[in-house]
């Protein structure tokens, strides 16, 4: 071991690749003992990789490498090997203070994290090994200093997280700021350790692709969101995934300062959500638009869809007291859908709502086939749901909560300028008293093919509030 890492030393002092450009943190004073805190080998590492142009620095197989923060640099591969686990400090104290900062609202404790890059470029994580955050409850709390994150990037360029397991963040998994060219493809995430355990959230990136991956969190999966007005989210595409998770599938906004447009979702499956399954709320300023959702299987998800304009602070830049004002959602298509919440309770519908004199412009939703439990009462069908303004809100977000059971079994539409609805079955196991649609504010709707239990839907199943 001291004759290769002389050997390593030797090569770097040479200016030439240390063994093809590997750099094994072992090689670098690792103990790799899942004890002894191996922060300084490992960046060491790292250092040594970039200033000798890039490669590939090694976790090795059947190791556990403890760490507190690494700051990950360019044209570095930070590579954990089949069997090998880098494991974040159980102490808060081995987390840098210098890592950016969570762009919510009131969550500072979340500011700190465990592999860092600021401005930075072609940087990669893979390798089939698990990156640990060792984030339990007990180990890490707002009241015990806070909660780090597992990974930060910020206005990084040419991103690959690639064949990876990430488990136990203390708080998020990860958070993507302003960075562009990124590919996650073939990573599994749990994260269930502590609350607010949010998967992979691109805040203010483009040309983002999301493949081949699975979810299992305590938070939102996928988040999209914009805390800059000048950084847009755009060109992000997320396809063959699996979603489990106690809250959202897929969350579009709440930050959205900016613009967030060119969205797709195809060929997913979501199980297993407490909350919803696709989840679109534009709250601050910004434009949302030109978004398709296609292909999407999804069990035991009671909204499959929730969509919302609403105004609200969101950024821990917006000052408090102000709002940055509403602007417009428009252009999204949801096709071809297969929804079973047959083991679910009466809130089980698609919800879409506008603001008063803040329309959603041109929604599109075709082939849906949605299997519910029923049960809505005629005093659920009477029922007013409030708007989500901002004494309503009182500061929160606009959740499901606010509204509760809905006046409709299936499909809730409000404050919406342009809806087509088309082949739109539906199923209802243990009958409803409540209309199928209700829509309220409603104008140029196109309404075709809607089917409840195998016949077609009269006009007393359709409630039209204008």
């Amino acid at each position: 071991m001291k004759l290769r890492r002389y050997l390593t030393l030797l090569l770097l002092f040479l200016g030439l690749s240390a063994f093809g450009k590997e750099f094994n943190v072992l090689d670098y004073g690792a103990k790799a003992d899942g004890k002894t805190l191996d922060t300084r080998a490992v960046q060491d590492a790292i250092d040594a990789c970039h200033a000798n142009g890039g490669g590939k620095v090694v976790i090795p197989s059947g190791k556990t490498v403890l760490v507190g923060t690494l700051y990950l640099k360019s044209f570095v591969t930070l590579h954990v090997e089949n069997g090998a686990i880098l494991r974040g400090s159980p102490f808060i104290k081995d987390y840098a203070t210098d890592t950016h900062k969570n762009m919510y609202k009131n969550e500072p404790h979340m500011d700190r994290c465990l592999i860092f890059a600021k401005d930075e470029k072609s940087i990669a994580i893979e390798g089939y090994g698990t990156i640990d955050g060792n984030g339990h409850t007990s180990n890490f709390t707002k009241e015990k200093g806070g909660r780090p994150m597992l990974i930060r990037f910020v206005n990084v360029s040419d991103v690959r997280l690639n064949n990876i397991t990430l488990i136990n963040p203390a708080a998020w998994t990860s958070a993507w700021l302003y960075c562009s060219n990124i590919s996650v493809s073939g990573i599994k995430i749990h994260s269930r350790a502590n609350a607010n355990g949010d998967g992979l959230d691109f805040d203010g990136c483009t040309h983002v692709s999301v493949t081949n991956s699975f979810f299992d969190n305590s938070d939102d999966s996928i988040c999209i969101q914009v805390s800059l007005p000048e950084k847009p989210a755009k060109n992000i595409a997320i396809s063959n995934c699996h979603f489990t998770t106690k809250w959202g599938g897929i969350r579009i906004g709440l930050l959205s300062r900016g613009d967030i447009e060119s969205v797709t979702v195809s060929n997913c499956t979501f199980t297993d959500i407490q909350d919803s399954g696709l989840k679109i709320q534009q709250c601050e300023g910004g434009r949302m638009k030109n978004m398709v959702f296609s292909n999407l299987v999804m069990e035991n998800v009671p909204r499959p869809v929730f969509m919302t304009f609403a105004q609200q602070r969101a950024s821990v830049d917006t000052p408090e007291g102000t709002f940055e004002p509403l602007t417009a959602m428009h252009h999204f298509s949801f096709d071809n859908i297969i929804v079973d919440n047959s083991k679910g309770d009466k809130n089980s519908a698609f919800f879409i709502t506008g603001y008063p004199g803040h329309p959603i412009g041109d929604i599109s939703l075709s082939n849906i086939q949605f299997t519910i439990s029923g049960g809505g009462t005629l005093a659920d069908a009477r029922k007013t749901i409030p708007e989500y303004t901002r004494e309503v809100l009182k500061g929160w977000w606009p959740e499901f909560g606010l509204v509760g059971t809905l006046p409709a079994s299936a499909l809730f539409v409000r404050h919406v300028n342009g809806l087509t609805v088309d082949n739109f079955k539906v199923k209802v196991l243990d009958g409803d008293k409540r209309p199928l649609v209700h829509l309220s504010d409603v104008t140029g709707e196109r309404l075709g093919n809607i089917e409840l239990n195998g016949e077609a839907v009269t006009s007393k199943k359709i409630i039209r509030n204008r």
